[in-house]
């Protein structure tokens, strides 16, 4: 897989067919077709995450692992590649989305915690949650996607102190 600083117009071009002046064209540039994509699959990801009600957190995981499992790696390469300008916005909006999700999926729990506390709850479960927190699991450990899942749940439900 090549980082996301390393494909050139000329690759994206020659795959979709097309000349890169007809990419520029409908993009404009490198970094604006990278925000339209990422928006694409921000609004796929919508999709999937709304699958998990508030407050069901087997299903949150199982959310954040349908995610993961296709786009983790991706995901992985480009907070690798975050120095470079047109990664990096793309980087900063994954990140926002991600406690966002967090703090929507999970809202009921953390919210029985008050001012810096529930700061800090939330501050552990966007770290327990993270693709790097899938990554070890999955890729490293090589482990079956229900024990990672599993053991991802185990980690939620200990920072909510939770069963």
């Amino acid at each position: 897989m090549r980082l996301r600083s390393d494909i050139r117009l000329d690759d994206i071009a020659a795959q979709a067919g097309v000349t890169v002046q007809t990419v520029l064209r409908l993009f404009g540039s490198k970094p604006r077709l990278f925000q339209v994509a990422l928006d694409e699959v921000i609004a796929e990801m919508r999709v999937t995450f709304e699958q998990a009600e508030p407050g069901d957190i087997a299903a949150a995981v199982r959310t954040w692992f349908d995610h993961y499992e296709e786009f983790g790696d991706v995901v992985i390469a480009n907070l690798a590649d975050e120095h470079d300008p047109s990664v990096a916005p793309v980087v900063r909006v994954g990140r926002e989305r991600h406690r966002e999700r967090v703090e929507t999926v999970l809202a009921p729990q953390p919210a029985r915690f008050a001012g810096a506390r529930r700061d800090q709850v939330v501050d552990a479960l966007v770290c327990v949650c993270d693709v790097y927190t899938w990554k070890p699991l999955r890729r490293d450990m090589r482990r079956l996607r229900e024990e990672a899942e599993a053991t991802m749940h185990m980690m939620i439900s200990s920072v909510l102190g939770v069963e």
